[in-house]
């Protein structure tokens, strides 16, 4: 019998999301599962983003998808924005045919949901038709009432503090 697989949401507007879902990742690897790792709203070319070097040097699997987002890329089409977030829903359904993963993370798609590049029953379908055995891990602030209820397990992240409230900026390793 194969094993049931749960769906993950990472959430909240506290530091961490992407930290949790990459650690289970970690993880999942050491223990055989192939991942695929699928980010949303990430600019690899502008920030470099070590994880996804790393991610790639265990073996998982790294794609993105609107790699851009109009809060840093002010002249950017919002429906160009939804058009390759679509093209990511596509990407995953795809995923699930192939059935080759037992790990699926989804970095930052909250924040299409969240920003109305994505609808909520197009999120919710990609949940409810996931394969059997597949872990789904979700990140991004703001999830939304329905897609929490349809997952089977909801860390909010809390910020209580964070350096960018005094006037830190990101910094590299530790931010990306």
């Amino acid at each position: 019998m194969t094993r049931k697989g749960l769906i993950h949401i990472y959430t909240g507007d506290g530091k961490g999301k992407t930290t949790a879902a990459i650690g289970l990742a970690i993880r999942a690897v050491g223990h055989g599962f192939k991942v695929a790792y699928i980010y949303f709203h990430k600019d690899p070319k502008r920030w470099g983003y070590g994880e996804h070097k790393v991610l790639r040097t265990i073996g998982v699997d790294v794609f993105g998808f609107a790699r851009r987002h109009p809060h840093f890329y002010k002249k950017l089409n919002p429906d160009e924005v939804r058009k390759e977030c679509l093209k990511g829903m596509r990407f995953i359904e795809s995923l699930y045919k192939n059935n080759k993963y037992n790990m699926i993370i989804l970095d930052e798609l909250m924040i299409s949901l969240r920003d109305g590049f994505l609808k909520k029953e197009e999120v919710m379908n990609i949940m409810k038709t996931k394969p059997r055995g597949l872990e789904l891990v979700l990140t991004g602030r703001g999830a939304k009432r329905g897609v929490v209820r349809c997952a089977d397990l909801v860390s909010k992240i809390e910020k209580i503090k964070h350096p960018y409230d005094s006037g830190v900026q990101r910094r590299v390793g530790i931010e990306y």
